[in-house]
């Protein structure tokens, strides 16, 4: 049985009998004003964390989500685009599909404005989406990615890019990992299928999606996930998992290379009101500018004594040099 075979078989299980412990979230359950998740959906969130923003979902967006896992964030994004098939979730389990389609009635009694029929359910995977190219604006998917070995990860991620439109964005949670792992490890079906020995280090992480074009990265969190010790594991050293939150947009690759936003600022603290670097980047006297990793290494190569350069505090939230 392949690694993908043994995925189905996790998540077929996961849909007909739920599994609180299977993945869990490091974010808090949240509702919105006038959305409340019923209690199933919420045992059925088997993601590491959240892929929901409101900055992104604005204007009724096309949104593509692949693997539905119990609709929660189906939901979470019909909230944003209540209209007929204005959300796509792309599952290959049909059991998963299925407890959707169960749990979205359920939603309908506790929410007057949705309809089941805002969001369209398909049978597919995410190698080979059910999806049209340059139709989604909003793609997202939570703790999948991870499963998948190098050479399907970069399937999933050109068919992600293909269905996007121009400066659509690709929502993503994922566990990582700095630590090596041995392969005896990386190779166990079932740890890869519990969102565990897939994990990859965020630098080969982002550098996937650079290389599927994406000209824009914004890491937007970063929290503790999980443990893989020696007692329970085969493993000679305690091994740390991260989950990261990230934003892969759609724009055009600049000619010096991808902006990758790490959670770096940039501070000017010199005798006048701004410095302007000549290169699109005003630094207001003692204002923090959020810049890319490009900028803030071009800003440190400048040696100046009156521009501080933060560390990567490894959360974006918008704004900035670019």
């Amino acid at each position: 049985m392949s690694y993908l075979e043994t995925t189905k078989d996790v998540y077929k299980n996961a849909a007909l009998t739920p599994d609180v412990g299977l993945c869990c979230t490091t974010n808090p359950i949240w509702e919105l004003p006038g959305l409340k998740i019923p209690k199933i959906m919420q045992e059925m969130n088997y993601g590491c964390g959240s892929t929901v923003h409101p900055r992104d979902l604005v204007n009724n967006p096309k949104i593509l989500y692949v693997g539905v896992g119990g609709g929660m964030e189906l939901l979470q994004f019909a909230y944003f685009s209540r209209q007929k098939n204005g959300v796509i979730g792309v599952d290959v389990v049909d059991e998963m599909l299925e407890a959707s389609r169960k749990n979205f009635k359920e939603a309908e009694t506790q929410n007057n404005w949705f309809k089941s029929d805002f969001i369209d359910l398909k049978k597919g995977d995410a190698l080979h989406l059910p999806v049209e190219d340059n139709s989604i604006d909003v793609a997202a998917q939570n703790c999948l990615f991870n499963i998948f070995k190098t050479e399907e990860l970069k399937k999933a991620i050109s068919e992600m890019y293909r269905v996007l439109k121009p400066h659509g964005r690709l929502v993503m949670s994922d566990p990582t990992c700095e630590q090596p792992m041995s392969e005896e490890l990386r190779n166990n079906d079932k740890l890869r299928a519990l969102c565990l020995s897939g994990s990859l280090p965020i630098k080969e992480y982002v550098k996937m999606l650079t290389d599927a074009g994406f000209g824009t990265i914004e890491i937007r969190a970063r929290k503790p996930y999980r443990i893989l010790d020696p007692l329970h594991y085969n493993t000679e050293e305690l091994i740390y998992i991260e989950s990261i939150e990230v934003a892969a947009i759609k724009d055009p690759m600049p000619k010096d290379g991808p902006c990758v936003f790490t959670g770096k600022a940039a501070i000017y603290y010199g005798k006048e009101d701004y410095f302007d670097d000549k290169n699109g980047h005003v630094l207001l006297q003692n204002q923090p500018l959020a810049v890319c990793d490009k900028t803030a290494n071009t800003l440190k190569n400048l040696e100046r004594n009156d521009i501080f350069i933060s560390e990567s505090t490894w959360h974006y939230d918008g704004g900035g040099c670019c």
